[in-house]
């Protein structure tokens, strides 16, 4: 008798070990440079932590793989009304999915971007539009930090999240005000968790993200699986 009962607690254990790592398995976690996005265009561009010294501003600590992207400019300049970054995004599994940016924002005038991501958001561009609902207020800091992309509107400052479907997608950082710097983008559909696993990108994320092409998956310490693919030119 008490050699089935052990067994019983055996099964279930066992069970909730495996339905736990199917639950994190759907876990994805998409991890970019900024400078490898598959379009750059001015005056947005990538720089080095030198280009900020001869801008005027402190130069910040080294980012990750050495470079980010900025739209140049000295402190409380503003400016920002053209440029973006723009990112083809292979989604593997329909979710719903938030993004958080390694970043800097000297002051109240270098410290914003304009955010869309197809289909979920219209194909628009906020530069010209204004439109509030993809104005990203981003934390201010000196220094390298992560802030979750939100909806900067006049009622107040709200994170955004957006429902997509598996396939690709397309992520666009606009500019907005002038020295507005970004690293790199975490991306997850873990949001409850997502803020506590950020990371920036190594080695591997960088050779997907170049290489793109199919939707590849690897696996690494602590993830049941990491996901980056589909990369290519939209234009």
């Amino acid at each position: 008798m008490i050699k089935y009962i052990f067994f019983l607690g055996m099964l279930a254990i066992i069970s909730i070990v495996l339905i736990s790592a199917t639950m994190a398995a759907d876990d994805v976690e998409i991890v970019l440079e900024a400078e490898l996005a598959n379009e750059i265009k001015g005056p947005m561009v990538i720089a080095v932590p030198e280009d900020v010294k001869a801008a005027g501003g402190i130069v910040p600590l080294e980012p990750s793989n050495g470079q980010f992207v900025w739209a140049p400019g000295a402190p409380v300049t503003g400016g920002g009304g053209s440029g973006y970054m723009k990112f083809i995004v292979d989604i593997p599994v329909d979710d719903t999915y938030a993004i958080w940016g390694h970043v800097i924002a000297w002051d109240g005038n270098s410290d914003s971007l304009w955010v869309t991501w197809e289909p979920a958001d219209p194909k628009e561009n906020p530069q010209t539009t204004n439109n509030f609902d993809f104005r990203w207020n981003v934390a201010g800091g000196g220094d390298w930090h992560w802030d979750r992309v939100n909806q900067w509107l006049d009622a107040g400052t709200f994170e955004r999240e957006w429902e997509l479907e598996k396939g690709e997608t397309i992520l666009t950082m606009w500019s907005r005000e002038d020295a507005t710097m970004l690293d790199a983008l975490y991306i997850t559909n873990d949001i409850a968790n997502g803020q506590g696993n950020v990371r920036l990108p190594d080695d591997d994320d960088r050779k997907l993200q170049e290489q793109g092409g199919g939707g590849q998956a690897v696996e690494a310490a602590d993830k049941l699986s990491i996901t980056w693919g589909s990369v290519k030119s939209l234009y």
